[in-house]
């Protein structure tokens, strides 16, 4: 039964025929309607497809609460001025549920194909699954071309592959730029992703030609493979425009993503975040824990690297295996999967505490192809009982340390903790650094964190860390993004990054 407290609003609205050609149309859809109705207030539309066929530039159209077993496709393209947009009726919340759905090729619940400024907000999309490896369900599918899509505020669940040990796939959203035109200008914000088996692929992506894109605020956790991913190389988009690329990564929270229980993997081998080789991209101010790898700016593909990246201001504990990785996976030729690297890659000013809890990694991993153009500095390394900070096993894999903190919940174990350019068993810190000539500005002291028990990776007042950064990068070793220092314009907390003075403390928080 629609209800009485929204018939003020009826007398607003125009016929369906007016509406069309309106700038600002409004339209409803709601269980309880017909599509032989003409899309007003008291006569709503039944299903979302139905509005998304009727919608022109410029209309809104309001979902009222209720389950829709549809997949939905937009056969329109809004305008920057004028685009459609979809979205909840204020206070409601409309389910589209792909129970009983049959899911074709790769499919989303929602699909935008080469359309531009469209917006999907307010929904929740859920229970899309096959069993057949060869189909790929998504929450929400975005392929092509176009500008100005916004997804905003939807909770995407339980969107599963059954066939994960047969190479199976699924997608909570996915982002696939494919021809020369890229995808740009995206929005991804507020949405919250869990509860998925992904086979091989991602809880969230943007993969091929897809630039300028941003990725912030989101709630992404309890899901078998890689929580958000930008990638390059994998032929998605053309030669030559095969990498995500300008992207804004931040205010993102990321748990509980884990491969262990993946058929396709059975191993800790999901990202929390993961630039497999995008470019020109920021991850800022992020708070990712309990993933197998934190986070990881690399390249699977050879020819490709994570490249002009910069990691600042996040918040990394309780990985399962690393905090922080660089570098390719695999030592082979180029052409090969695993031949990626890292190039230009500055990690800086960010907390890390008590990663590698299942011994299997360190909190911070240095691989294969990442050389002194990769910089590592201004953190705080916390290693957990496995003190572990550095591993770094292959010879040729030397990027840039210094002005980092280091420290170990047992204190320094000598010989234990770094792994440098294929060597190890350094008598002492000191050692370390006199024989590598890396963290020449770095030292060991315990850095303070407010709390270890549920972490707090702020540092009290008189902690080392404060005032104890450098402050002397620039925008050309890495990427800058939106600011004019590649450091960054604020703090974890949201508070500036550098105090009166021009200085700057260690780790992601600014006192």
């Amino acid at each position: 039964m629609r209800s009485s407290r929204r018939l003020g609003l009826a007398l607003a609205v125009l016929s369906s025929a007016s509406l069309l050609a309106q700038s600002g149309a409004k339209f409803y859809v709601s269980p309880s309607g017909s599509n032989s109705n003409s899309g007003s207030f008291t006569a709503p539309w039944r299903t979302i497809q139905h509005a998304a066929n009727s919608a022109k530039a410029g209309a809104t159209v309001y979902v009222e609460a209720g389950i829709y077993h549809e997949s939905v496709n937009f056969p329109e393209s809004g305008t920057a001025s004028e685009p459609i947009t979809f979205v909840n009726y204020p206070g409601e919340a409309p389910t589209l549920d792909g129970t009983g759905l049959r899911v074709n090729n790769t499919q989303g619940l929602f699909n935008i194909v080469n359309q531009s400024y469209i917006t999907v907000q307010g929904f929740e999309i859920r229970n899309y699954t096959t069993a057949d490896p060869n189909l790929t369900p998504a929450g929400i599918w975005i392929t092509g071309s176009g500008s100005g899509v916004r997804l905003l505020n939807n909770r995407v669940h339980n969107i599963t592959t059954t066939a994960e040990g047969s190479g199976g796939n699924a997608f909570g959203i996915a982002v696939y730029g494919t021809v020369i035109t890229p995808i740009s200008q995206l929005t991804i914000s507020g949405n919250q992703v869990y509860s998925l088996k992904t086979g091989q692929s991602e809880s969230v992506n943007v993969d091929g030609n897809v630039t300028h894109f941003t990725v912030t605020n989101n709630l992404i956790h309890d899901n078998d493979n890689i929580g958000f991913d930008a990638i390059g190389g994998e032929g998605v988009g053309p030669t030559g425009h095969d990498q995500a690329s300008f992207g804004e990564v931040s205010g993102n929270t990321i748990y509980n993503i884990s491969s262990l229980h993946n058929g396709g993997y059975n191993s800790y081998g999901a990202d929390g975040i993961y630039c497999d080789g995008c470019k020109y991209v920021v991850f800022e101010r992020n708070l990712v824990h309990h993933c197998d790898l934190n986070i990881e700016v690399a390249a699977e593909n050879g020819g490709f690297d994570g490249s002009n990246v910069t990691v600042r201001n996040n918040v990394f504990y309780d990985a399962y295996t690393v905090g922080i990785s660089i570098g390719g996976y695999g030592n082979c030729t180029k052409g090969h999967l695993g031949c990626g690297g890292s190039d230009h890659v500055v990690i800086v000013n960010n907390s890390l505490y008590n990663n590698n809890t299942r011994n299997q990694g360190a909190e911070f991993q240095i691989q294969y192809r990442a050389g002194s153009t990769n910089i590592f500095e201004n953190n705080i390394v916390y290693a957990g009982i496995q003190d572990v900070w550095i591993y770094g096993p292959y010879k040729g894999s030397s990027p840039t340390l210094d002005w980092n903190l280091y420290y170990s919940l047992p204190g320094y174990q000598q010989g234990n903790s770094i792994t440098w350019n294929g060597q190890s068993n350094f008598v002492s810190f000191a050692a370390y650094q006199t024989t590598t000539g890396e963290d020449r500005d770095s030292f060991f002291a315990n850095p303070d964190y407010i709390s270890l028990t549920l972490p707090n990776l702020d540092v009290t007042s008189s902690s080392p860390a404060i005032n104890a950064g450098s402050t002397s990068l620039t925008c050309s070793e890495g990427y800058c993004g939106g600011s004019k220092s590649i450091y960054g314009d604020t703090d974890f907390a949201g508070n500036p990054r550098f105090n009166l003075q021009g200085q700057i403390n260690l780790g992601a928080y600014e006192k």
